[in-house]
């Protein structure tokens, strides 16, 4: 089922994507972020050494061969010598000479920079003075190798992550601006506080490499340096001068100037308008927020990121201009994000509002509605749905209640209508219809057979309607009213929402607050028998109602209006005080009883409960251990997960569990293993004629096996006469509770039944 997307939630999704993406744009938020990204946009493309430059590399081999340093100079003299005559067209160094040498050896290398004819480019540093001193120092060749070089600068500036990522075109020595060894290469000028990125996708090792040792014993092929300009520096580990850079990880600093004056030979780059991306960015944003199904959104998605990187990549490779992509990436994928979230809110949405089965709203949905004036609801109860049910197959059910759907369309004010029961469907009346001649009309039109299925199927429907503008309300009051016609055997009949029993129930529970306040509800105690010691271990509290005027009042009668009005939890609240008082006290006489305590399926997972419950176990002197908290199975099954997390709650505190009525829903072994229990209690119906009915006694017996092998002892309720009981030690069920033990009584007649028992077993 798809929806058009909401525009309001489109533009705010835009908006946010783009209001994040601008914040990017600050260095210091989408910097980290465009560094972390780099080893990304390097790997989408390799790129090779134009050819044009050359190393020379004091590497490892010739540290092996020369063996000292610094080297003398006369070897650097016989290189310049033999690459000169092997054609180089300038040679560069990236070694220090600003310091004298043996004199001898600084004359030979003079006359050899002097035989070059200013082919030979030397560098200057600037260096601090000291590790207190925070004064830079010029660094130049020494004076007798000036007049005939080039002289360019070498500077290396990590980023604050440690990494090297862009070189100087220029830099200030001597007071001079001087081009760095890069920009001297590749013939590029700028400013000296003009920074470019280095081109990291080109290969490092495509860029010709010679030994300094095999070049200054003539042993290379002239070939490799003929025409080309010969950078000349350290590349032993040794030796020191290495850098870490993205991608390559850590490189000499020769290699790292190569491949710097290869940037520039193919282009100064230049660092475009961040806002230039961040703007192509959201015009794919906007193509990305159309998109209504989860894979079209990712591909989408996937094809703007294609379309916002590559074209990134183009200007940056193509035409040198580099664009930060952290702003403009992210906002794609928080557009994305954004629309991911939104449909899946829309996709609950809808799964939330509309039946599973028939695809019609359901009540969730007929509950959202906002009634501006009082309207009149219609609530069909279709009476036979178990026997249509019984004759035709899920699919044709499903059908029949489709067809009527179709049928109640047509008269409803809307055309909506809702399956808000099993078998009820609900439409709200026009508000210019007679509800008499409505309901007449809608007779007419139900009467017809249905035909699904190759088969024409009559459906038993009956009509209540109801008044109002409160959703909830109108509902209830029209669903009471269609059982109320089909009980009359009417077609239809107008809600009586003050009808006797509603008004007895709210009076019932405006009097339960004061019952609790006068002491007119009270505890009684069931006992339970320890059939392994054949004596009284443990309690059940139930709750009773002894109303001044009304008489006894049945907790049938009160704990389902208290569940459904809202007040079990302070109901369960009160009896849990009056239970750890009584325990208290009965503990004080030297009874230690565990008592087991009903626990609504309402209150399982709330908190404020659960909060209170804890506060009174820490600040009562009755052990936790003693306590037992009932759930039925019903209770545990209506929402598992949330069951589960209550019950592992209440085990934490040290109270144990029990699942009350066991065999009457539909609880499994499998789901039975993930419930943190501690006691099973199996219903009274199956208990109560066990020792003459076969197939209870097959299903008790095993119950009693299943969970003892889970570790549960068994409690086995309903027990009338001896032979029952006998039949449940033969069975080795742990414990047993019902008449023919005890009544619930009073704490005081608990307390003489309890003393008389352990008087007669002593």
């Amino acid at each position: 089922m798809t929806v058009r997307a909401p525009r309001r939630s489109s533009i705010a999704i835009l908006i946010l994507a783009g209001l994040c993406g601008v914040l990017l744009l600050l260095p210091g938020l989408g910097g980290p972020i465009d560094r972390a990204i780099d080893p990304l946009r390097l790997a989408l493309r390799s790129g090779t050494a134009s050819q044009s430059v050359a190393i020379v590399e004091m590497d490892a081999a010739s540290v092996a061969v020369i063996r000292s340093w610094p080297w003398p100079r006369r070897h650097y003299a016989t290189v310049i010598d033999a690459l000169r005559q092997a054609g180089a067209a300038t040679i560069v160094f990236d070694v220090d000479f600003s310091s004298p040498s043996d004199p001898a050896d600084d004359r030979a290398m003079a006359d050899a920079l002097r035989r070059a004819e200013g082919q030979v480019a030397l560098p200057t540093f600037a260096q601090k003075a000291g590790v207190a001193d925070s004064r830079s120092l010029d660094a130049l060749p020494i004076p007798a190798f000036r007049p005939h070089v080039a002289l360019a600068s070498v500077s290396m500036a990590p980023d604050a992550d440690g990494l090297v990522r862009s070189v100087p075109l220029a830099t200030m020595t001597a007071g001079l601006p001087r081009p760095t060894l890069s920009a001297f290469i590749a013939g590029r000028s700028g400013r000296a506080d003009q920074t470019f990125p280095v081109d990291l996708s080109i290969d490092p090792g495509t860029i010709p490499r010679l030994s300094f040792a095999a070049v200054m014993r003539g042993r290379f092929d002239p070939a490799a340096v003929r025409g080309k300009t010969v950078l000349i520096g350290t590349t032993a580990i040794e030796m020191g001068d290495r850098y870490a850079v993205p991608r390559w990880g850590v490189l000499p600093g020769v290699v790292i100037q190569a491949l710097a004056a290869e940037t520039l030979i193919a282009g100064l780059p230049m660092t475009g308008s961040a806002g230039l991306p961040l703007l192509a960015a959201l015009l794919l944003g906007v193509v990305i927020l159309w998109r209504r199904r989860t894979v079209g959104l990712v591909l989408t998605t996937s094809a703007a990121l294609a379309v916002l990187i590559g074209s990134i990549l183009i200007a940056q490779y193509r035409l040198h201009v580099i664009y930060p992509m952290a702003g403009a990436v992210c906002t794609i994928l928080l557009v994305a994000g954004g629309c991911l979230i939104r449909d899946i809110v829309r996709r609950f949405r809808i799964q939330r509002h509309t039946d599973g089965e028939t695809a019609l709203p359901n009540r969730a949905a007929f509950l959202d509605r906002r009634f501006a004036a009082p309207v009149d609801v219609a609530v069909v109860q279709i009476g036979n749905l178990d026997a249509i049910m019984a004759v035709v197959g899920p699919d044709d059910l499903k059908n029949a209640l489709i067809r009527t759907a179709e049928r109640l369309k047509i008269v409803s004010i809307d055309q909506q209508v809702y399956r808000v029961r099993g078998h009820h469907l609900a439409y709200v009346i026009g508000p210019d219809q007679q509800l008499d001649e409505a309901m007449a009309g809608l007779r007419a039109l139900l009467m017809q057979p249905v035909e699904v299925g190759g088969r024409r199927i009559d459906i038993r429907t009956c009509v209540g309607t109801s008044q109002g503008s409160d959703p909830d309300r109108l509902l209830t009051e029209a669903a009471l009213a269609a059982e109320q016609a089909e009980a009359a055997s009417l077609f239809w009949t107008r809600s009586a929402a003050r009808h006797d029993d509603l008004e007895r129930a709210l009076s019932l529970m405006s009097d339960l607050d004061d019952a609790m306040t006068a002491g007119h509800i009270e505890v009684f105690y069931q006992p339970k028998l320890s059939l392994t010691v054949d004596a009284v271990t443990s309690v059940e509290a139930l709750v009773r109602w002894r109303d001044p005027e009304r008489g006894f009042i049945g907790p049938d009668q009160f704990i389902p209006l208290a569940e459904k009005s809202g007040r079990i939890e302070k109901l369960t609240l009160h009896i849990f005080d009056r239970v750890l008082h009584d325990a208290a006290a009965w503990r004080a006489r030297g009874h230690d009883l565990a008592v087991g305590i009903n626990i609504s399926a309402t209150l399982l997972t709330s908190r404020s409960f659960n909060d209170a419950i804890e506060r009174r176990i820490a600040a009562s002197p009755v052990p936790p251990a003693t306590l037992i908290f009932e759930v039925t199975e019903s209770a545990a099954m209506d929402d598992p997960d949330a069951a589960v997390a209550a019950l592992r709650r209440y085990r934490d505190l040290g109270v144990a569990v029990s699942m009350d009525d066991y065999g009457t829903g539909q609880c499994t072994l499998s789901y039975l293993q993930l419930l943190p229990l501690n006691e099973l209690k199996i219903d009274r119906s199956f208990v109560q004629f066990a020792h003459t009915n076969h197939h209870d006694a097959i299903l008790v017996r095993s119950t009693i096996d299943l969970a003892h092998s889970l570790g549960l002892k068994v409690v086995a309720e309903g027990i009338e006469d001896a032979e029952c009981l006998h039949f449940l030690r033969a069975s080795g069920c742990d414990m047993a509770q019902g008449y023919h033990i005890s009544r619930p009584t009073p704490f005081a007649e608990l307390m003489t039944f309890v003393e008389h028992r352990k008087a007669a077993a002593a």
